[in-house]
């Protein structure tokens, strides 16, 4: 009996819509890796529940191919047990439920998929069935549920010997992980698209088939009239986007350790969320491609993530459990985090300023995703709360919740604070809850939301497996968007790859050890981290353990610290030095350093000195790589992502280095160095600056003054340019004499990569050439060393 008799006799019976005469459209679906785990818990009942829907609809015909790279005879019962385990919608009679999952299961068969051999043999018995049955073949999907590093191999074989007919359409489902940073995923997509069209590749994020979160777009677009005039930086305070998991790693510390929390949840599910808010809402909600474009203008207004960004941790067990796993030796320390929390902001007029906190975990207290748009409350409220009506008290948290589930609420729902407005919701989807628990959600008795929850609870890939039958791509992740997540991504795990994570206990213990701030931009952990104790049988310690730390470094002051105390002390420091100017001549002329030691600085002004002088400082640069001022590798744009875009500078106080100039760069015939050092004596007293923040290479070298630079010898010039050993090459600098004309100077040198040209220098002579920071000697002024205890000690 064919597959199209028995839905006949099911129509018969009153049990099905028939398919009409009309009907002979047929798919192919394939399952690769269909006895894992995946597959065994969410994609076998996706493709079932998808079944369903379709045959009520009467659309087309399938034929279901479980494979594996092992023989039939070994894997077709294991495919088989998971069949008999599928469970219909409640919705579903339970006579039309056995009907259809037997159904489903006749029109299922596993194949091996080993060879290139397999491949073409599964085409030939495609074929075969819709000769045999006289069907028009609409296309075929085939769903990967294998790791990545086998997507290429099966790309190759479903390229070369699965290509369905002229004019029907091929399908491939990708999972992630999708590369564990940017270069990675470049190079998979590359060696995909050489076998796979664009178009032919849903990569799927199950996040995105949550019911809350498949909602957002859909709940902007319906309720824009009250949210357009709230959605913006005026009206929110912040956007919480989380993602927390009681389970631990176990059994999966191989994967882990290549991934860590960050790429297996946070650069795809979190961060699609985050497109999701922060994108302007699409005319068309069902035009996948203007959604794309709204989520590229996301990622192009994204800030440049750094380790101020972010707190990481890792739960107390992980390592061990890696050591046991992994067969790693017993003194193996994993710096894996398996716990993060990450402050992310965007150049945009609509969120200037505000926050998008993400955050996930592993071993946390409670299992709970949810996207919380927390909003700002202006209002004063001068009668008690308790005779307020919640819908009437704007003293009250205003907030929109897209639940995800489990949690206190354990169910998909849709919250509004009754203080903002009463949603409009599609009544064919969502239902409003009437009768509610006695419970308090984010800070609020649940009765103080408008409550929705879904009609019908589906599971996620329930959701997005129609939307790839109907080609909608809004839910997927295409190659343009993969990339742009990963170049924001990469630099903040490069960046942080060698930091210790916070070592948490797990679960209910971690109490709040793993709070964390987010001030300015800078993200930072609440409570210190308690002190662990390494061995409780030490030995004393010997005198000789211990060193002495003097009080000066080449007859100059020395201070020293650990890192973050020595950076917290010179941004303390250079405060006083400022506000003492200021109260004395009325402003305050600032030269700062360019490359990475003064970025940690930067950061700490900007989170903990709202009370420095800014609007009276004038900032100018020590030196400029000859790159455009918007280039990454700009000294004048690492201080204004980092420092004067959080404050309200005057834009005449602002003095970046004319490097670019009649679209050349650091071209002698335009000047730029004669122009710079005329402003110098136009608005600096004297040409001498108030204070000067310089660093210092691992080669001896401070501002962009190099060793053996002809530029050393040019001290009479306030401004000249010199040439680097490292690209970019050419450099606009102060001169040795502008330098030694300032009033005070911090020379600030951090980690241990710094220890060996410290230790040289403490004692040598004053050598501009061999170590052009030796003639940094004031004339009048203060010159004050900061070294760290790394450099200082290694």
């Amino acid at each position: 009996m064919t597959a199209r008799q028995v839905l006949c006799r099911l129509f018969l019976a009153g049990l099905l819509h028939a398919f009409t005469a009309e009907c002979k459209t047929h798919i192919s679906v394939v399952l690769v890796g269909a006895t894992g785990d995946l597959a065994k818990k969410y994609l076998w009942q996706g493709l079932f529940q998808m079944y369903m829907e379709q045959v009520d609809a009467g659309l087309h015909g399938f034929s279901f191919y479980g494979g594996t790279r092992l023989p039939a005879a070994e894997a077709t019962p294991a495919m088989y047990e998971i069949l008999k385990g599928l469970s219909c919608l409640p919705n579903v009679p339970s006579v039309k439920c056995v009907v259809l999952k037997d159904q489903f299961i006749k029109l299922s068969r596993y194949h091996q998929m080993n060879t290139v051999e397999d491949y073409a043999d599964l085409d030939k018995k495609m074929d075969e069935l819709l000769g045999q049955e006289g069907l028009e073949e609409e296309g075929r999907l085939f769903y990967l549920c294998v790791p990545a590093f086998a997507y290429v191999d099966i790309a190759t074989k479903v390229n070369a010997t699965c290509r369905p007919r002229e004019g029907a359409w091929l399908r491939v489902v990708l999972e992630k992980p999708f590369g564990h940073d940017l270069e990675s995923a470049q190079t998979l997509a590359e060696e995909l698209q050489r076998y796979l069209r664009e178009e032919e590749m849903y990569r799927i994020d199950h996040y995105l088939g949550k019911q809350a979160i498949a909602h957002i777009l859909p709940f902007r677009n319906e309720n824009h009239n009250s949210l357009d005039p709230i959605w913006n930086q005026h009206h929110i305070e912040r956007v919480e986007i989380v993602m927390k998991e009681t389970v631990d790693a176990k059994g999966r510390t191989s994967f882990y350790e290549q991934y860590g929390v960050i790429c297996d949840v946070i650069q795809n599910h979190l961060t699609e969320i985050l497109t999701f808010v922060a994108m302007e809402t699409p005319a068309n909600i069902s035009n996948a491609e203007e959604i794309h474009r709204n989520k590229m203008k996301v990622y192009a207004s994204l800030q440049r993530l750094s380790k101020r960004s972010a707190v990481l941790g890792q739960y107390q067990a992980y390592n061990s459990e890696v050591v046991h796993e992994l067969e790693k030796p017993a003194d193996y320390r994993s710096n894996v985090p398996t716990f993060a929390g990450v402050g992310i902001f965007l150049d945009s007029p609509r969120w200037d300023g505000v926050p998008f906190v993400l955050s996930a975990g592993k071993a946390l207290d409670e299992r709970v995703g949810y996207t919380r748009i927390l909003f700002r409350n202006k209002a004063f409220c001068l009668q008690s709360e308790s005779t307020r009506r919640a819908e009437s008290s704007q003293c009250k948290m205003k907030q929109i919740v897209f639940y995800v589930g489990h949690g206190d609420l354990n169910f998909p729902a849709i919250l509004v604070s009754r203080n903002l407005f009463k949603p409009v919701m599609n009544p064919a989807e969502w239902k409003q809850m009437t009768e509610l628990p006695d419970l308090h959600v984010f800070g609020l008795p649940l009765s103080d939301y408008y409550v929705y929850t879904p009609v019908m609870q589906k599971d996620a890939y329930a959701v997005l497996i129609p939307q790839i039958l109907r080609a909608r791509r809004d839910s997927f992740i295409n190659t343009e968007d993969l990339l742009a997540s990963w170049r924001l991504w990469t630099p903040l795990l490069r960046e942080m790859s060698g930091d210790p994570p916070r070592i948490y206990p797990g679960g209910l213990h971690n109490a709040a050890l793993l709070d964390f701030t987010v001030a300015g931009t800078v993200v930072s952990f609440n409570e210190p981290e308690p002190l662990v104790v390494i061995s409780p049988n030490l030995h004393p310690q010997l005198p000789s353990d211990y060193k002495a730390v003097g009080s000066s470094y080449r007859g100059h002051k020395l201070v020293s610290a650990s890192g973050e105390d020595l950076v917290a002390r010179l941004a303390s420091d250079l405060h006083g030095a400022a506000q003492e100017t200021v109260e004395r001549s009325g402003r305050f002329h600032l030269a700062l350093s360019g490359g990475s030691s003064p970025v940690r600085l930067f950061q700490r002004l900007a989170a903990h000195h709202c009370t420095f002088p800014w609007r009276q400082t004038h900032f100018w640069m020590v030196d400029e790589r000859c790159v455009p001022l918007h280039d990454a590798k700009s000294n004048f744009g690492s201080l204004h992502d980092h420092l004067l875009l959080h404050f309200k500078i005057p834009y005449f106080n602002i003095h970046p280095m004319p490097v670019h100039m009649n679209r050349r760069l650091c071209v002698e015939e335009d000047h730029g160095v004669d122009l710079y050092a005329n402003e110098i004596k136009t608005l600096v007293n004297g040409s001498s600056f108030d204070f000067v923040l310089l660093g210092v290479g691992s080669d001896g070298h401070t501002a962009s003054l190099f060793p053996n630079s002809q530029a050393l010898g040019e001290g009479k010039k306030l401004v000249v340019l010199s040439e680097s050993p490292l690209k970019p090459h050419q450099r606009m600098t102060l001169s040795l004499g502008a330098i030694n004309r300032s009033k005070h100077v911090a020379i600030l040198i951090t980690g241990k990569a710094k220890h060996p040209i410290v230790s040289k220098m403490n004692k040598a002579e004053e050598n501009s050439q061999q170590w052009p920071v030796t003639s940094v000697q004031l004339a009048n002024g203060q010159l004050v060393w900061y070294i760290d205890s790394d450099a200082l000690f290694g």
